[in-house]
């Protein structure tokens, strides 16, 4: 990467963490991405979940500035960003050599000129603020929502089911208008989608790592949820933009994906929610799937 001037109003320390199983080509453009985009200063960490793709090796030979952690095998995303956030002293009671804040990116990321810089001064200015998102985009530019309300049943139902599908898009399907990110004003959210978030070291040290009983998927909401109980505001900033291809590592596994995100959304319920909601949960859950094996002339499964 090459190395980007200080400016008077530069930004505090940075770490980025990056979990990669075997998203070599999407990685090589994430990482180019960053060049001239982060301090000199900052810490670039790959971890690598066992890729047998040559993830690993091209990172550590491509990028010099780049720390390839091997996890030695697949961990998961919670567990992952565990590990790097352990490497930067996370669970060290000396907190003098943290990273003010750390950036969490998903291989299959590409930051936008500028992103980077204005999430932090975004968090310097906002002392509140203990998670901020980008906008996400697709590669042709495309609008990708990118920060989310709380999982409700609502959510659920239109998991499943499209009517009303004018309800699809709105806040009963836990979307925030377009219109909020058309304005380009930071606006208020329960969580961003977790292919790319900012989290103040502070916010991390109050509220712990993240939850490793999730493999993957719900892990950046239940660190939201934990968040906002300890009193820190959630944000997304519409200037900030981050390009997401969407499903680097999990496009070739759709169905032990889905298994896995129903998992984790139940472990979430569980966890946050009271049992009259799992219980509704689940029954939404298997009738949604009972309609769904019926469409593709399948057997049905029982929800999770």
């Amino acid at each position: 990467m090459t190395q980007v001037h200080t400016r008077p109003d530069a930004a505090q320390a940075l770490a980025v963490i990056i979990v990669s199983y075997n998203t070599r080509d999407l990685l090589r453009r994430c990482l180019q991405s960053l060049s001239g985009e982060v301090d000199a200063s900052a810490r670039v960490i790959v971890v690598d979940n066992a890729s047998t793709d040559g993830s690993a090796e091209m990172a550590a030979r491509e990028f010099a500035r780049v720390e390839v952690l091997p996890a030695g095998r697949n961990l998961g995303f919670a567990a992952g960003n565990n590990l790097a956030l352990r490497a930067l002293g996370f669970e060290s009671p000396d907190a003098a050599a943290l990273p003010d804040m750390v950036l969490f990116l998903n291989p299959d990321t590409e930051v936008r000129p500028g992103a980077i810089a204005q999430l932090q001064q975004f968090l310097q200015r906002t002392p509140r603020a203990g998670v901020v998102g980008p906008v996400l985009v697709y590669p042709d530019g495309r609008f990708q929502h990118s920060a989310f309300h709380f999982p409700t049943l609502w959510q659920i139902w239109f998991d499943f089911f499209t009517w009303p599908g004018r309800l699809v898009e709105s806040p009963l399907n836990g979307r925030y208008p377009r219109a909020q990110y058309a304005a380009g004003a930071p606006f208020r959210v329960d969580h961003p989608l977790g292919a790319a978030f900012m989290v103040r070291a502070a916010t991390i040290r109050q509220v712990g790592l993240m939850d490793e009983g999730f493999f993957m998927y719900a892990e950046e909401i239940d660190w939201c949820l934990r968040a906002r109980r300890a009193g820190w505001e959630i944000y997304c900033l519409p200037t900030a933009v981050v390009v997401h291809h969407g499903g680097g590592s999990t496009r070739h596994y759709r169905r032990p994906m889905e298994e896995a995100l129903w998992r984790s959304r139940f472990r979430l319920f569980e966890k946050h929610y009271g049992p009259l909601f799992v219980a509704a949960a689940r029954a939404l859950v298997h009738v949604g799937r009972r309609r769904q094996a019926r469409q593709h002339d399948d057997r049905p499964e029982d929800a999770l």
